[in-house]
């Protein structure tokens, strides 16, 4: 399974209400280009802060479902926030990790996430549940379970490396990204 078709079944299952925040590179490019929704925050040039990010953003607003999806390599960048996230165990905290073995948005130079098992960390972490998928059929369905349980939970989808040609950037500048997250949240 491709990152793009990945990313779309997860698209398609959000609810309007729930809040995405997706890492830098080609996830957050292909999940504009796909569902630009106006409750997904893109983090712009910021590899390995998405988890500490969102993790934030779910204990602030524990009323709003809170995905963060992000890849191997950010993941790898920050796994020093997962055992933080396990312990404060937010119920509304699903990480999705899109794991191609690849820093794909920078040249598709190979990452250790093969050598690595990332769901049992994440299970050794505390997160209260973690699955790993490969076929959009699976994919479809562990999301939609990971959702309806208590967080956090994760989901570990193994992708294919593949390029997507002329994948546009995002549009909104980063004042106007946060400026409409932050409504999305009733701060002003």
């Amino acid at each position: 399974m491709d990152r793009q078709t990945a990313i779309g079944i997860i698209l398609r299952q959000l609810d309007p209400a729930d809040l995405l925040l997706t890492t830098t590179g080609m996830i957050s490019r292909e999940a504009f280009y796909l569902d630009d929704r106006i409750r997904t925050f893109y983090m712009l040039g910021s590899m390995g802060l998405l988890p500490a990010f969102s993790l934030g953003i779910a204990l602030l607003h524990p009323d709003k479902r809170t995905v963060a999806m992000e890849g191997d390599g950010s993941i790898l960048m920050s796994l020093g926030t997962t055992p933080l996230i396990g312990y404060e165990a937010p119920k509304n905290f699903h990480h999705v990790i899109l794991d191609n073995g690849s820093y794909q948005s920078t040249g598709a130079q190979p990452c250790i996430s093969g050598r690595i098992d990332l769901p049992t960390v994440l299970a050794g972490a505390g997160y209260t549940e973690v699955a790993s998928v490969s076929d959009p059929i699976s994919l479809d369905r562990a999301f939609r379970e990971m959702v309806s349980r208590d967080g956090p939970t994760c989901l570990h989808i193994r992708i294919e490396v593949s390029e997507v040609p002329d994948i546009p950037r995002i549009s909104h500048s980063p004042e106007a990204m946060r400026d409409r997250f932050l409504t999305t949240l009733g701060v002003s």
